[in-house]
């Protein structure tokens, strides 16, 4: 059944990961509150510049809205959403409830995710549920698409249709670990791939040419955009797997506008991915109004026709 909205299709993601387009998502972040206004202003500032925009479930375990409602209220608005999903928070219950609710309200786009631990967060003492992790999400939003429970039992009132993602870290420390994890999702049914944020890019090529360009499913590499030196020292410390290089700190820290030269170094990593990989997924937290500008200087054209479209930045050149 396709996915609706006053007359207009909302599935561009799906679209374009079948006839293989170079993919661009983009992550908002609900709000922590009930006024969803700035992360709808954010959100219709890339509508035309992305084929789907992430809507994080409590991302680093650090209380936000709802992501089913937060998508909701995107769809509401003509907006395609990718409802991220973890499992940190709700049992197989609650998680197939949410799904199914989902499909209703015509969110198609899921990204099945383990979840941060509760510990990462601003509620400390909270319980953590983990009753499934990111694989077994997988396996159940099959066969939720194919009319059955998590115990097999028929879905009287239709089978969903939504089109599921999973996340992938090609910096991951063990390679044979990495390997597996991503054979594992391929089997359970991923059908898009987004990746933690990268600073290796020749371990991301070494990852495609290795391991992931004979699936036949897109991966999007995870461009960061970095606000100062101390931003990036910050995420060194204290984000697992990431080791942002010296000469990128340096860069910044001799910047006069660090904020500028973060976005000239997220510009070029998109022209390094493009010639890696089908897409890139696109973070700037609390600067999301940039990543129009990053997408300017790398010189990635909007996914849709704009009217009256004006483009003043002369797209970066990356020295080989």
């Amino acid at each position: 059944m396709l996915n609706t909205l006053n007359g207009n299709y909302l599935n561009s993601l799906r679209t374009a990961v079948e006839n293989k387009e170079f993919l661009i998502t983009a992550e908002v972040m609900p709000p922590k509150g009930g006024n969803p206004t700035h992360m709808v202003e954010m959100a219709q500032q890339l509508k035309d510049r992305v084929h789907g925009i992430n809507i994080t479930d409590s991302s680093r375990a650090v209380l936000r809205m709802s992501p089913l409602a937060a998508a909701a209220i995107l769809r509401q608005h003509g907006i395609e959403p990718i409802c991220q999903m973890a499992c940190r928070d709700r049992n197989r219950i609650a998680l197939q409830a949410d799904l199914m609710g989902a499909h209703a309200l015509g969110i198609r786009n899921i990204l099945a995710l383990t979840g941060d631990p509760v510990k990462a967060g601003d509620h400390v003492e909270a319980k953590s549920v983990f009753d499934l992790e990111s694989v077994r999400l997988l396996k159940l939003i099959h066969k939720l698409n194919h009319g059955v429970d998590a115990n097999d039992q028929p879905l009287n009132d239709g089978a969903t249709d939504l089109f599921v993602g999973a996340a992938v870290d090609p910096q991951l420390a063990s390679w044979s670990g990495l390997q597996k994890r991503f054979e594992r999702k391929l089997e359970a049914g991923a059908e898009f791939f987004q990746s933690q944020l990268i600073t290796d890019f020749d371990r991301l090529a070494k990852f495609m040419d290795e391991i992931a360009n004979s699936c036949g499913k897109p991966v999007m590499a995870g461009i960061f955009l970095l606000k100062s030196a101390k931003n990036a020292q910050f995420i060194n410390r204290c984000v697992p797997g990431v080791n942002i290089p010296q000469h990128i700190i340096d860069r910044l820290e001799q910047a006069k506008d660090p904020l500028q030269e973060g976005t000239i170094i997220a510009a070029e990593q998109v022209q390094v991915a493009r010639e890696l990989c089908q897409g890139v997924h696109m973070m700037a937290v609390k600067r999301e109004d940039l990543i129009l500008q990053i997408l300017d200087l790398a010189g990635v054209a909007p996914v849709r026709e704009i009217p009256a479209y004006v483009n003043n930045l002369s797209p970066v050149v990356v020295s080989t």
